[in-house]
């Protein structure tokens, strides 16, 4: 599933390439055609991003709600190819055409019913309107585990796996460490570090989080070779040596998801909720 700097990434490109001009709006698919109906024609006027969700603003008829999940793609292109059956929203200009593919959301939300799902997610660390207060208020009175707290939406939205692993591995924190046992001062430079990331990886569009002297080139190792692209120091690197400090990397699985982290360098914190 697509992280919140992909979704801040494609919210620009919606800007960049349709903004400001009537666009022509369809539904190949056939699953959102009465709504293409009423967007045809019409200027997209704005763009949001809000963590995992996409928004694309077409002033009064209302905001187009996208959420890509785990099967979703949003393409871009110059000249669009003959529509296909898999294509559930096209946008087109005369420069430029959008398609989405298998999302879990496509829909057409009023001001308000955008503004009741903005009210149920956590703060992005991509937008300027939050510093992470809202966060810690939950997450210092929780007894679930900072790895989990970190996925979920409703605590801090936009952070996926990745994110996870890496800020926790960047700052020495054991994943299994409960939130109210994290300090404050911890959970301020885990916000602001993972604003820092994130704004890189709408950047670059790419997740990279190994400082400059754990790079390839500084270490004399060679670069990673993933198909997620970008240096990690722990994520999908299970039973690999730490780049730090030697130690296996381990992974378990957590709410679903599987966790990596560095034994060594991700010590045991104040209270340790592994399970057996």
């Amino acid at each position: 599933m697509p992280e919140g700097h992909t979704v801040r990434r494609l919210a620009d490109d919606h800007t960049e390439r349709f903004a400001g001009a009537p666009v022509r709006v369809s539904s190949p698919q056939g699953k959102f055609s009465d709504s293409a109906a009423l967007l045809d024609g019409h200027t997209l006027t704005a763009t949001d991003a809000h963590g995992k969700h996409l928004f694309l603003g077409f002033g009064d008829t209302g905001w187009v709600h996208i959420h890509l999940g785990l099967f979703g793609k949003l393409g871009f292109g110059a000249a669009p190819p003959p529509p296909t059956d898999t294509v559930r929203l096209r946008l087109v200009n005369a420069g430029h055409y959008a398609d989405l593919r298998g999302p879990t959301t496509c829909a057409l939300l009023t001001e308000p019913e955008k503004r009741a799902i903005h009210e149920r997610l956590g703060p992005d660390p991509l937008r300027g309107d939050e510093d992470g207060e809202r966060a810690w208020q939950r997450i210092s009175r929780s007894r679930t585990t900072i790895a989990a707290l970190l996925m979920d939406q409703k605590v801090i939205a936009g952070v996926g796996n990745v994110y996870r692993a890496e800020v926790l591995f960047r700052h020495g924190i054991d994943p299994y460490r409960t939130g109210r046992d994290l300090t404050r001062a911890e959970w301020d430079t885990i916000w602001a570090d993972l604003a820092d990331l994130m704004r890189e990886g709408v950047r670059n569009n790419r997740i990279d989080t190994v400082r400059p002297e754990h790079l390839p080139e500084a270490m004399g190792r060679p670069p990673r070779k993933d198909d997620h692209g970008g240096e990690v120091y722990v994520y999908r690197r299970a039973n690999l040596p730490c780049h730090i400090c030697g130690t296996e990397i381990r992974t378990a699985d957590l709410v679903s998801r599987n966790l990596f982290w560095c034994p060594r360098c991700q010590p045991t914190g104040p209270s340790d909720s592994r399970k057996g």
